[in-house]
């Protein structure tokens, strides 16, 4: 099975061309290596309405099956992505980043500190990542494997799906 993901990076510096970004590549790697169709990447700045706006329109014109956002889940003023995510999201996905906080305590205590979250629009799955290129990998190289089973849950792609249909007599 290929997925498709779409990236978007929240970046102020990143956006204003005084930061590069190295989250962006690092993600789109490791997706790129997992077997993900990579359909976008884009940075955006720490805009609520910027962000939720992509997410939005990604996840309805069927760009992707998932959307891996990188930073802005702290604590500053302008860290809005886990608000723009949960005002496109139709259904929340809490276990997704219990366990990412969960395991990036093995690395850092600051973990707990994370914000991210992560939810459903439509057939799109979107997951809120921290905005460093070392947390991107850690995070990600933790997430692939059970993202798969989940995206061929959400897309269809496994019988999963077709007993739970059965079941529910539709």
């Amino acid at each position: 099975m290929t997925f498709r993901a779409y990236i978007i990076i929240a970046s102020d510096s990143s956006y204003q061309g005084t930061r590069a970004d190295g989250s962006g590549p690092e993600a789109e790697r490791l997706l790129t290596e997992a077997g993900y169709e990579v359909t976008g990447r884009i940075v955006l700045p720490d805009d609520r309405r910027m962000l939720a706006d992509k997410m939005k329109q990604v996840a309805d014109e069927g760009l992707a099956d998932l959307i891996v956002t990188s930073g802005g889940t702290g604590f500053s003023p302008r860290d809005v992505t886990p608000e723009a995510t949960e005002d496109v999201m139709e259904r929340a996905v809490p276990g997704i980043p219990e366990a990412i906080r969960a395991d990036s305590m093995r690395y850092t205590p600051r973990a707990m500190l994370s914000r991210g979250t992560a939810g459903i629009r439509k057939r799109t799955l979107i997951v809120n990542l921290p905005g460093s290129p070392k947390a991107v990998r850690e995070t990600l190289t933790f997430l692939l494997e059970p993202l798969g089973h989940g995206l061929a849950i959400l897309t269809g792609l496994t019988s999963d799906c077709a007993r739970k249909e059965n079941s529910d007599g539709t």
